[in-house]
């Protein structure tokens, strides 16, 4: 009788874990929308569409002026030398100058490797998390 009601606690648990997981999942992807949604609900951690930029006069430099050279060109059109290049980068960068640099990279027109894009904006949501914010 124990071993069952402890099978069928078990499954309530995990269960419940799996709903509470697709729900969070269901948020995510609402915080991260496709870039080709013309709509911003303003509520979710990161838009990845130009409302990440806030109004500058100018892009700051991150001692990355030779990323300029990749304006325009799309992701996928990347080269590996071009990919590496945004990498070191982004790699060199302090944490707290992530968000700046992404939209300055925004400004400049320079897209970011899909997986640079992931960690990048993994750690803007972390750190509006962490401020508190949206």
């Amino acid at each position: 009788m124990i071993p069952l009601v402890l099978f069928i606690s078990l499954a309530l648990v995990i269960l419940i874990l799996t709903e509470l997981r697709e729900r969070h999942r269901k948020n995510d992807n609402h915080a991260t929308r496709d870039t080709t949604d013309n709509s911003c609900c303003g509520q979710h951690l990161v838009c990845e569409r130009d409302k990440l930029l806030m109004p500058l006069d100018k892009p700051d430099y991150y001692d990355d002026e030779e990323l300029d050279a990749y304006a325009d060109i799309a992701p996928e059109n990347l080269t590996t030398e071009q990919s590496d290049a945004i990498r070191d980068v982004f790699h060199s960068l302090r944490e707290e100058d992530v968000t700046g640099w992404v939209r300055s990279m925004q400004m400049r027109h320079i897209a970011l490797p899909p997986d640079i894009r992931e960690e990048a904006l993994l750690i803007v949501r972390e750190q509006r998390l962490a401020t508190g914010g949206h």
